[in-house]
């Protein structure tokens, strides 16, 4: 397996909106099979594609990264619902590492997405897979958990992540 590598932090194409995909086909799909390894080798359960610097909108979700079986990949995601219910649980991000903190984000979602081929779905979903669809969703519209960090933890972090934004800016 390789890895495509990944962007870090301060590294601009994290902070852009990622275009829609309009061609499917053996290029997209090559795309989300290099992701998924890297996903893999770099031990994420998420990987969004502008964090191996392309920006398209394309993400895989695995919670259990050694079961082939519950990938899931996203071209196109769209939220279309969320529950009213939250909570609050810490995140990490291979674009971001060394820095974990608590985000609040709703507990299930709805989802409409197409497959590699064009084909349309909807997935619901609740727990560990929302949480990481909303994470690489935000990814997709540059954002990164950091930006929903509270107050208390962006200042206690500040350093770190400047570190990081001259790392990102030099790769």
């Amino acid at each position: 397996m390789i890895s495509l590598g990944i962007r870090i932090y301060g590294d601009d194409i994290l902070r852009s909106e990622s275009a829609e995909v309009e061609e499917f086909g053996d290029e997209l799909g090559e795309l989300i099979e290099k992701m998924t390894e890297t996903m893999i080798v770099e031990e994420g359960v998420g990987l969004a594609a502008p964090q191996v610097g392309v920006s398209r909108r394309v993400a895989v979700v695995n919670p259990d990264p050694q079961n082939p079986d519950t990938l899931l990949a996203l071209v196109n995601p769209r939220i279309l619902s969320c529950s009213d219910e939250t909570d609050c649980v810490e995140e990490g991000c291979l674009s971001v590492p060394g820095i974990r903190g608590k985000v609040e984000r709703p507990i299930a979602i709805e989802v409409e997405y197409q497959d590699r081929h064009g084909g349309k779905h909807c997935v619901r979903d609740a727990g560990l897979v929302s949480r990481i669809i909303q994470h690489e969703i935000d990814h997709l519209d540059g954002v990164l958990f950091v930006d929903r960090l509270s107050f208390g933890r962006k200042t206690l972090v500040k350093g770190r992540l400047r570190d990081l934004a001259r790392k990102g800016k030099r790769e």
